[in-house]
């Protein structure tokens, strides 16, 4: 059996979750829409595995327009209290629905209303304003559950190229790089630091 960099990934996250004071999970999103300029912003990963890994947010927002114009991002891990990060890099595609909607169930009554209540990345005439639809969203599903919105949902970035970094002294670091063969498979090999 080939290299596994899923295997390495979960060890080194399972470090991270141990070690980390704060989101282990988060992780810098980087896209581009069809203009070509590139974007970065800190999201959190919500699931990981063979397949991909999943992130949702509001599918209008700015990262939700850029990756509808081009359906390629890369993701940034960078564990301080490890010295430690992983770069993934490959196309996105959507979560399923269902996976989609489990989550959102997941998440906190008031992280659900805000979902509804936000036009996410758009401007915000007044901090008032927000919080005013905000409580109205709090109106329209008081005493029943509040649905997923039909424009939020998940990202799954499928790796092409993974990339683990170990700081080492003198700036003399360790890069395992994992690429995707035409297989499925995966190769392995070492770049300079």
């Amino acid at each position: 059996m080939g290299p596994d960099p899923f295997q390495l990934f979960d060890e080194w996250f399972a470090l991270a979750r141990a070690s980390e004071p704060n989101d282990a999970n988060a992780m810098a999103l980087a896209t581009a829409g069809a203009d070509g300029q590139p974007h970065v912003r800190m999201v959190l990963l919500k699931g990981h595995g063979p397949d991909g890994f999943v992130f949702y947010t509001n599918e209008e927002s700015a990262k939700g327009d850029q990756l509808g114009e081009n359906q390629r991002a890369a993701l940034l891990f960078h564990w301080k209290s490890l010295r430690r990060q992983v770069r993934i890099e490959g196309p996105v595609e959507s979560a399923p629905a269902g996976e989609a909607d489990s989550y959102f169930a997941s998440r906190s009554r008031d992280s659900q209303l805000g979902a509804w209540a936000s036009d996410q990345s758009r401007p915000l005439e007044s901090r008032a304003h927000f919080e005013a639809r905000y409580e109205e969203m709090k109106h329209r599903f008081e005493g029943g559950d509040v649905p997923r919105p039909g424009h939020w949902g998940g990202y799954r970035v499928i790796p092409e190229r993974i990339e683990f970094w170990t700081d080492r002294p003198h700036r003399l670091h360790e890069r395992r790089l994992f690429t995707r063969a035409p297989d499925g498979g995966w190769y392995e090999g070492l770049l300079y630091p």
